[in-house]
């Protein structure tokens, strides 16, 4: 059975609290696992979110701060200690190849698994597999830095209707279903475009043009929200969203459920941002993460 979900590992920005580690999220999509920034601490989140190494296939690096890096050490020593058996590969700024390389050999270890080194250097395609593509945007830092979108392909969905009318049933379906047509019977005859799933992971950014682009028709997005929008102006400076302005682009996109992270240690009240991003107007289903959360992708249209 297929699985589609986000398993937050970690919410705080540049420092973790009491109650909230450093970034970490990963995405289960059907037999893939992507890892996404995974700060410090995030070895110790994935146990406790019962998240293996074995389940990882990417980990996507959005910038090399050390609340979106820092645990890379320790998560490329586990999959090698675990001895995961498939390729990993590994996506981030090209510019940060020197963390990189720091960060993966940080320590003496036995290498055992294949990692394949994907750095960004541009906006574009970045992976495509039978599921899915995966693409970069530049955004808006003081560093250099990159969001990610998943795409699935569009597919068809069977329409029981047009099925009938033509005498179609039993095994002739999935025959049409393969053969793109049976009798005479085209597949566009019978179904209709089932459109893929969006998913898009948005961290530390100003509002700039990859911020939309990303977001344009998610089912389900990710996005910063360092600040509350009081903050605006610090926002703007150190290169970060407020909740409202968050929410102001999954409204203008069209995102069906939007998910807040990345929290700065001077906010106690975490109700704040979603009536701030409510008062944005956005009226989809809203999500304001904390620690070991799941929050699985919608179900298609």
């Amino acid at each position: 059975m297929s699985v589609r979900e986000l398993v937050v590992l970690g919410t705080a920005s540049q420092v973790p609290t009491r109650h909230r580690n450093h970034n970490g999220y990963l995405l289960r999509w059907d037999g893939e696992g992507l890892l996404f920034d995974p700060g410090e601490g995030t070895q110790r989140q994935m146990l406790r979110a019962g998240v293996a190494a074995h389940d990882l296939n990417r980990i996507c690096v959005t910038h090399f701060h050390g609340d979106h890096s820092l645990g890379l050490a320790g998560v490329i020593q586990r999959v090698n200690l675990d001895r995961v058996p498939h390729e990993i590969s590994a996506h981030y700024p090209a510019s940060g190849q020197r963390f990189f390389d720091r960060l993966r050999y940080a320590t003496a270890y036995r290498e055992t698994v294949a990692l394949t080194e994907a750095p960004l250097e541009a906006d574009g395609v970045v992976a495509v597999t039978g599921s899915y593509t995966l693409e970069a945007r530049r955004l808006s830092h003081p560093v250099e830095s990159y969001g990610y979108r998943l795409i699935e392909p569009d597919g068809r969905r069977m329409l029981p209707e047009r099925l009938a009318a033509h005498g179609i049933e039993g095994p002739d379906v999935g025959r049409l279903q393969r053969e793109g047509s049976h009798d005479g019977v085209l597949l566009a005859d019978v179904s209709e475009v089932r459109r893929g799933q969006r998913f898009a992971f948005v961290m530390d950014t100003r509002l700039c043009d990859g911020v939309h682009a990303l977001a344009e028709g998610c089912d389900l997005l990710v996005i910063e929200s360092t600040f509350l929008d009081e903050d605006t102006r610090l926002a703007t400076e150190h290169g970060h969203l407020t909740a409202g302005q968050a929410a102001a682009v999954a409204r203008e996109a069209g995102v069906r459920h939007l998910v807040l992270t990345h929290f700065s240690q001077r906010y106690t009240d975490a109700d704040e941002f979603e009536r701030q991003a409510r008062a944005a107007g956005f009226e989809g289903e809203l999500t304001v993460a904390h620690d070991l959360l799941r929050v699985p992708v919608p179900k298609r249209r």
